[in-house]
């Protein structure tokens, strides 16, 4: 049977981020996600306009559903939509650690989008602390990490690995970094694309995610999902003017 990743995100009108983005990216790396709604959302490929958050009951039947049936062999968590959304996550993710306690969490901390729009009906960075211990990897842009207090507080908040992205910095390259759970660290350098690009982290936390589920060790989880999104950001299209989405229907 082939491997799963449970994820929990925001649903895009635009198909560019969110949970359409990780199902894509899911697949291409040959596992099958299973997505569970945090989120409405109005947007399109440039704006998020409103979010109207699940309620944390519909949540988590929406999770208990799968979790009773299927095998879970990794998480993807992009935004929680409130609070109390993150806690039920929270809570759903320690029930399946008592039976599998290496499973591999990957944290995308959306706190808003390129344009600063609101993704969550409480402050987001609080909303996320009830999973940041929980977290294998989180995967935050650098104004993201910034506003999580630095890599340094997110491992002492118990994530085990961050790997900061740099996507919005400047420069002919991007430059990746992982601290590693040892305080190690490795680098990464892409080429910098033009344009901008509409849910480039999600395609990278679900293929990350996607990676771990198949049993691949962390470093080359990390490497061939770094690759696949930039290929996948290299062959980007237009929808409308403004944010490119991302090829992400690649092997």
């Amino acid at each position: 049977m082939r491997h799963t990743v449970l994820v929990f995100a925001g649903l895009d009108p635009s198909g560019g981020a969110g949970l359409a983005a990780d199902i894509l990216a899911i697949a291409a790396q040959g596992a099958h996600a299973l997505p569970v709604i945090t989120a409405l959302t109005v947007q399109d490929n440039d704006r998020v306009f409103a979010v109207e958050a699940v309620a944390p009951e519909l949540l988590r039947r929406q999770a208990q559903a799968l979790i009773d049936k299927v095998a879970i062999h990794a998480v993807k968590i992009g935004i929680p939509g409130s609070a109390a959304n993150a806690a039920v996550i929270a809570q759903l993710v320690r029930q399946l650690r008592q039976a599998r306690p290496d499973l591999a969490v990957v944290l995308d901390p959306v706190l808003a989008s390129g344009h600063g729009d609101v993704l969550s009906r409480d402050d987001a960075v609080l909303a996320l602390a009830p999973l940041l211990p929980l977290t294998t990897v989180i995967v935050p842009n650098g104004p993201e990490a910034a506003a999580l207090g630095g890599e340094e507080h997110l491992r002492a908040q118990g994530c085990q690995h961050v790997l900061l992205t740099g996507g919005h910095g400047d420069g002919e390259e991007v430059l990746n970094r992982w601290l590693d759970a040892g305080g190690g660290e490795q680098t990464w350098r892409w080429p910098r694309l033009p344009g901008a690009f509409h849910g480039s982290g999600c395609t990278l936390a679900s293929a990350i995610a996607a990676r771990l589920a198949l049993g691949q060790a962390l470093p080359e989880a990390l490497d061939l999902a770094q690759s696949y999104c930039h290929a996948a950001l290299a062959d980007a299209y237009a929808i409308a003017p403004g944010q490119l989405m991302p090829q992400r229907f690649i092997q």
